[in-house]
C-alpha cells in the first residue's frame, strides 16, 4: 500500500486508528503520516515530540524498519464538538491512547495531536 491512490481518507474520526494500524502493518510510513495535519504533533516518548508531518513520517519509518507491529485496541466512541474530535483507544497491554482530530474542509478527518501512551 505504498501508492497514495490506494489510501482512503478518514471520513469519520473513528476511522483514524484503524487506518493507522492497517498502514503500519503494510509498512506504509508515508500513509501513516498522511493521517496527520501538516503541523501536527505526536508524543514519541521520553518527553519528546515529533512536530510536523515530516518528523512524524520519520518516526513511523523507524518503527516500521524496526519491525514494530501495531494491534487494534478497543476504541472509545469519539467525542465530537464541531470540527474537533477526541479519540481514544485502550490497547491490549492496558495503554490508553488519546488524540485530537480536526475535520478538514472536505469533511475528512486528520489528527492534530497524538498522545499514544497515557497510562502504562
Amino acid at each position: 500500500m505504498n501508492n497514495e491512490a490506494d489510501r482512503k481518507p478518514a471520513r469519520d474520526p473513528q476511522d483514524l486508528a484503524r487506518l493507522l494500524v492497517s498502514r503500519e502493518q503494510a509498512g506504509d510510513a508515508e500513509g501513516m503520516a498522511a493521517l496527520y495535519e501538516p503541523d501536527a504533533i505526536l508524543d514519541i516518548g521520553g518527553g519528546q515530540l515529533a512536530r510536523g508531518r515530516d518528523a512524524i513520517r520519520g518516526f513511523y519509518a523507524r518503527l516500521v524498519a524496526a519491525g514494530q507491529r501495531f494491534e487494534l485496541g478497543i476504541q472509545r466512541p469519539a467525542i465530537v464538538n464541531g470540527n474537533l474530535a477526541l479519540t481514544s483507544t485502550r490497547l491490549a497491554n492496558g495503554t490508553v491512547t488519546v488524540e485530537i482530530a480536526h475535520r478538514q474542509g472536505d469533511g475528512t478527518w486528520l489528527w492534530v495531536i497524538d498522545q499514544p501512551s497515557v497510562l502504562p
